[in-house]
Formats: C-alpha cells, structure tokens, sequence
C-alpha cells in the first residue's frame, strides 16, 4: 500500500487515480478539470459560470479570511469576477460556539471586502479531524471569450509575478509561531509580517492583468512560485524559463524563512499572481496602476523540460515534495 505524502496530491498520482473517473463529459463543460486548472467553467449562452473550491488547512489563525480570499483568488486568476460563495466549516469535538462565530466573522468580513455574498454551505462538529477545517466554493462569471486557463501560456510569452514569494506563509508563520520568531526577529518585523494577510487578495491585480491582455494566469499556493510556474507550464504543454534571482522575496519572508531553514520559493503564496503575456511591460503598468508591485522572472519557451535559473546555474525545475509551511509547523509541534 502506498502512503500519501502529506500536501497536494501529486499530478502523477492525480492522473493515475482521479482524473480517470471524472463521469460523463458534458458539451456545456468550457474548462474541465486538469493539472494546475484551478477552477472549471461551464457554458450559459455568452457567460460562463466559473468555479472553484479550495480548503484551508494548515492555518491556526484567521481561517475564514483565508479561505475566502484563496478561493475568490482562483476566480481571478480566471478572469472572473466573483459573485457567490459556499462555506462549509468542520470542527473537532469539543470546540465552542465561540470558534464557529470567529470562523464566519472572518469569512464574513473577508466577503464583505472583496464584494461577495456568501449564499449557503455547510457546519459541523466531527470526529477525526485535530483541527477546524474550512472549505469554501466560489462562482464567478466572465464573458466567455475573456476566459482565462492556468494551461493558455504561449512560447514566448513573459512570465509575470505579483508582489512576491511566500506571502501567505509569511503570514501564517508569523501568527502561528510568533513566541519563537519575537524574541529572534524582533517584534516590528514580526508585526510587518503578520500584516502580509491583508495582502492575500489578487482580486485588484488579477482584474487589471485581464484587462491588459494577460494571456493567462496561475495564482500561487501550495509549492510555492516553483510549484506554480511548474504547474503552469506543464498545464499549458510547454517549456519555461524561471529566473529564480528575479523572484521578489520581502525582506519579511526572508526573515522567517532564514530563521527556519526554508526555501521562500517553496513557501504557500497566496497573494501573489503569475502572469503569462506577450506584452510584460504593459502587464507591469497596468498592475502597479492597481497597486500590485510585479516583476518580470522568467519566459516561456517552446516544448521543452521547465528550467529554472539559480545562482547563475541552470537545473531542471521540479515542483517542490512538500510545501515548507508544513514541514516547519511540523518540526515546531515537535520541538
């Protein structure tokens, strides 16, 4: 029997043991599942409907600003524009109608930013899970021609990113481990850090990107920016160049990543946006415009194994076993 690794399934396992049992393939399906496809659309008339689902798992805090924002965040790496969300909430035995409440006024508050009506899901108390589990489904909707693939990169587009590497680690690690990170970073970095969670949306960049003729568009999460340029790639059924020395790291991440030993390209960003276009430099002014700093880090390239650049080196580009958010609340749990 094989053991699943802890993190996303794999996208050889994803092949072999999911995607072959997906039932009927239906006409009116626009976008269907695939990897590093994110959401899916379905046809009606000249719209369509996109949707996603995503669940947060590996947040101890903020859980229901997170999820809404990593859901909505799937839309607009779509095109979309988000109009519903489903919310289900699963907690352990024995929490409070306190921890439900704190839930749902995150989500509620994370909705009420981004303009998005939460219009159902579902609450309960289980068994056999350590920790509250929050899954959210969004809807959104576009003109059908202006849909958006993680997989409609073209050789020769630019690769773009928003903001930078590991933002939503950041975050998490800054609220999750802030007893240790304190006394060895100091108390202002930590509060910066804990701040990234404002910047989780790419709902503004996302928006201004369609706009500019953004080919298509992959928001980071698990894996990193190597997991996500990787999934890109292989989604859109050719090569890429990552620069890795391009990659902006904050000096917030930086930070916390040295303290711990990681690798800030391997580390969940939520918040941060990749960008394929044939025109980087208007991609670039029409995000900063939308108050999204971005940078230019890489290319994509006719088929080809995806590369990345490091140090003035080149390797294959890999998506990473396991995200460095888990294996460093991992070791923290055993300390």
């Amino acid at each position: 029997m094989t053991q699943l690794p802890v993190g996303k399934v794999p996208p050889d396992l994803l092949r072999r043991f999911v995607y072959p049992h997906l039932g009927s393939r239906r006409p009116d399906v626009f976008v269907r599942a695939g990897i590093g496809e994110d959401c899916a659309s379905v046809t009606f008339g000249d719209e369509v409907a996109v949707l996603t689902t995503d669940p947060i798992t590996g947040v101890g805090q903020d859980l229901g600003w997170y999820a809404v924002c990593v859901a909505t965040n799937d839309l607009a790496a779509a095109g979309a524009e988000p109009v519903a969300l489903m919310v289900t909430v699963l907690l352990r035995p024995g929490q409070s109608v306190e921890d439900l409440a704190r839930v749902m006024q995150d989500a509620g508050r994370a909705a009420e930013s981004l303009g998005v009506e939460i219009v159902g899901g579902h609450s309960e108390v289980t068994s056999g899970i350590d920790r509250t589990i929050v899954v959210v489904t969004a809807v959104g909707r576009a003109p059908r021609d202006a849909v958006l693939r993680s997989g409609g990169a073209h050789a020769g587009d630019g690769l773009v990113l928003t903001k930078g590497a590991g933002i939503e680690g950041t975050a998490i690690l800054a609220a999750d481990l802030e007893a240790r990170l304190r006394p060895a970073l100091g108390d202002a970095l930590v509060d910066r850090a804990r701040a990234f969670r404002g910047r989780i949306s790419v709902l503004p960049e996302g928006r201004a990107a369609t706009r500019a003729g953004a080919r298509a568009m992959h928001d980071v999460t698990e894996g990193g920016v190597l997991g996500a340029v990787h999934e890109m790639a292989v989604a859109s059924g050719i090569g890429v160049w990552l620069d890795a020395d391009r990659v902006p790291v904050p000096e917030e991440t930086a930070a916390i990543c040295a303290h711990f030993g990681a690798d800030p390209l391997a580390l969940i960003g939520s918040g941060a946006l990749l960008i394929a276009t044939p025109d980087p430099e208007r991609v670039l002014a029409a995000v900063a415009a939308a108050g999204a700093p971005a940078a230019v880090i890489g290319a994509f390239r006719a088929a080809a194994p995806p590369v990345v650049r490091r140090a003035g080196r080149e390797a294959p580009l890999a998506p990473p076993a396991r995200d460095e958010l888990w294996r460093i609340l991992e070791e923290a749990a055993r300390a």
